[in-house]
């Protein structure tokens, strides 16, 4: 889609076309396409041909590792209140006050 002559003369010739350049009846849309279709009964149908697929290439030998470290020593906490655990608004209230101080 190209601007109008118009446009193309002024200053918008080599900006992006936006809704706010033309009037009535442009519609630039996200670019994510429809991946099926609606039936007459408010249901969805997917068109397995309309889905996008992503093919991954094969990762054998592949040196980049994730960012999260396995050398750090996993940690748990620890709740001495009975049964509920880290459940109780007590607990939590009493903690973040300790934490945070009085407002």
């Amino acid at each position: 889609m190209q601007p109008s002559r118009v446009l193309q003369a002024l200053r918008y010739r080599r900006l992006r076309l936006t809704t706010k350049d033309v009037n009535k009846g442009y519609y630039k849309g996200t670019g994510s396409g429809s991946m099926g279709r609606h039936t007459k009964h408010g249901g969805y149908i997917i068109e397995w041909d309309k889905v996008r697929t992503y093919v991954c290439p094969p990762l054998d030998g592949f040196k980049l590792t994730p960012f999260i470290t396995k050398n750090m020593p996993r940690t748990r906490g620890q709740y001495d209140n009975g049964e509920i655990g880290p459940k109780d608004p007590a607990l939590y209230l009493s903690r973040w006050k300790a934490e945070n101080g009085l407002d």
